[in-house]
């Protein structure tokens, strides 16, 4: 059985080529992606057992969907597939003073009408060691929410460690509940998060003037938290960012060395490669300091490869943590 478990929707992801825009494609570049199931490929390709959990149409896209994590490496036995379409997301490459810009076209997808009896959690969490959620899937549908609700519980029951990436998308909030409303519970369960000042602000209310202040006023309110982690993101062009990991375990603040990162071939999925690596570090070093740096230069290698998941070894990642960003040729 799997060593990590994450839950949550994959998505037919539409590119223009190269740096057009929509208004001059002639075709789309197409690949798949969803959060979770890009930290789950992430973890697959460092060689941690990964197990993702989601909901194809039964059709030939959510086929081609599924055999294409399937070739990352993850455990797919916990694949359902039902009737529904899959969702979409188009994107247009950014470059220098252009930002990227995406579509997102992902209403009524077999994954938001789920049917939540589909998972038995007891069963795909065991041998775990670690869940993993985002705030996209609870935002998604009242259904995606259940069983979300309900894997978190399950986790929680059985001593599963349990990280969210809070992920806050004020359009996807569409079926009568508000973040505020759905979020706190679902948190209150979790050893780790990713949020930012700007998160917290719009989901718990919580108003701070930086990440310290505002960890600490969220590890006053959940006290089951135990690190909150972020990256600082200091964007100088579409192609030019550099890059900080940030983490607060309730007594220090820590802080990783920061990435300078130019040019950048691709920021999706940066996110998740970097919840990716801190999940492989924790398990691994069970050394914060550590975990930081790794999952930090696992984000600063996500950017210079195509696509939603981070196809890197993890000595790939711990060579560019050691400080050899000189890109030279290897033979």
């Amino acid at each position: 059985m799997a060593t990590v478990v994450t839950f949550g929707e994959i998505m037919m992801r539409l590119t223009a080529p190269g740096h057009q825009r929509f208004a001059q494609a002639n075709g789309l570049d197409i690949t798949y992606g969803g959060g979770e199931a890009n930290a789950a490929a992430a973890l697959a390709q460092m060689g941690v057992s990964a197990a993702h959990v989601t909901v194809f149409p039964e059709n030939d896209l959510g086929k081609s969907a599924a055999a294409f994590f399937h070739k990352s490496g993850i455990d797919s036995s916990h694949f359902v597939f039902q009737d529904g379409r899959l969702g979409l997301y188009f994107m247009e490459v950014g470059a220098g003073i252009r930002p990227s810009r995406i579509v997102y076209d992902r209403y009524e997808s077999a994954f938001a009408k789920l049917n939540p009896a589909a998972f038995n959690w007891d069963e795909i969490f065991r041998d775990a060691r670690w869940f993993h959620w985002t705030g996209i899937t609870p935002a998604v549908s009242a259904s995606a929410a259940e069983a979300c609700s309900d894997a978190v519980k399950t986790a929680k029951k059985l001593g599963v460690s349990i990280s969210a990436d809070v992920n806050y998308r004020r359009v996807l909030w569409q079926y009568g509940k508000k973040a505020s409303e759905v979020m706190p519970d679902l948190v209150a369960d979790c050893d780790v998060i990713v949020c930012t000042v700007g998160d917290a602000e719009d989901i718990f209310s919580i108003r701070s003037s930086d990440f310290e202040s505002m960890a600490t006023q969220m590890m006053d309110r959940f006290p089951n938290l135990k690190k909150i982690i972020a990256t600082r993101r200091d964007t100088l062009s579409a192609n030019h960012n550099r890059l900080t990991g940030l983490c607060f375990d309730g007594k220090q603040m820590i802080e990783s060395p920061t990435f300078d990162l130019k040019p950048i071939v691709d920021r999706i999925g940066g996110g998740d490669a970097f919840m990716a690596g801190f999940i492989y570090g924790s398990l691994k070093y069970e050394d914060t300091n550590k975990a930081l740096s790794f999952a930090t230069a696992a984000s600063a290698l996500k950017h210079t490869i195509e696509g939603d998941f981070n196809v890197v070894s993890a000595a790939e990642v711990e060579q560019v943590m050691e400080g050899d960003v000189s890109g030279r040729l290897l033979r």
